[in-house]
């Protein structure tokens, strides 16, 4: 087996300015989007590895995205080095990211593990993590 995981789905009210701030971080991360044109409501980015995310504006959606209740809390996702992390670090807010614990950055989950924490507008928080 390549891959254990599929594809994972995420939901959104606002699939503009949710979709734009993974459009900029994916592709930096090894992630090709393949939008459909014929499918509106979302937005696709593929992995080499097989694995792919979706977005999707659904009308089931019920309420804002909350990482902080039962559910998904955030997405972790490799950067290829400490550059690329330092680097994504510098821009991620002029493309709708917001740092988290950036007092303890590149540490903030613990000494041995090199990551960036970041959150987007509708709440989607992604651990950039260097191995």
């Amino acid at each position: 087996m390549k891959n254990p995981v599929h594809h994972i789905e995420l939901w959104t009210n606002d699939l503009e300015t949710t979709s734009a701030s993974f459009d900029w971080l994916l592709p930096l991360l090894g992630w090709e989007a393949q939008h459909d044109p014929s499918w509106p409501q979302g937005r696709i980015w593929h992995h080499s590895s097989g694995l792919y995310i979706v977005l999707e504006k659904s009308p089931a959606v019920s309420g804002l995205q909350d990482r902080m209740r039962a559910g998904l809390n955030h997405l972790a996702l490799r950067a290829s080095d400490h550059e690329q992390l330092d680097q994504l670090r510098a821009d991620c807010v002029a493309y709708g990211w917001t740092e988290l614990f950036a007092d303890d950055y590149p540490y903030a989950g613990g000494p041995d593990h090199t990551a960036l924490y970041i959150e987007n507008a509708e709440g989607f928080e992604l651990e950039i993590v260097v191995d």
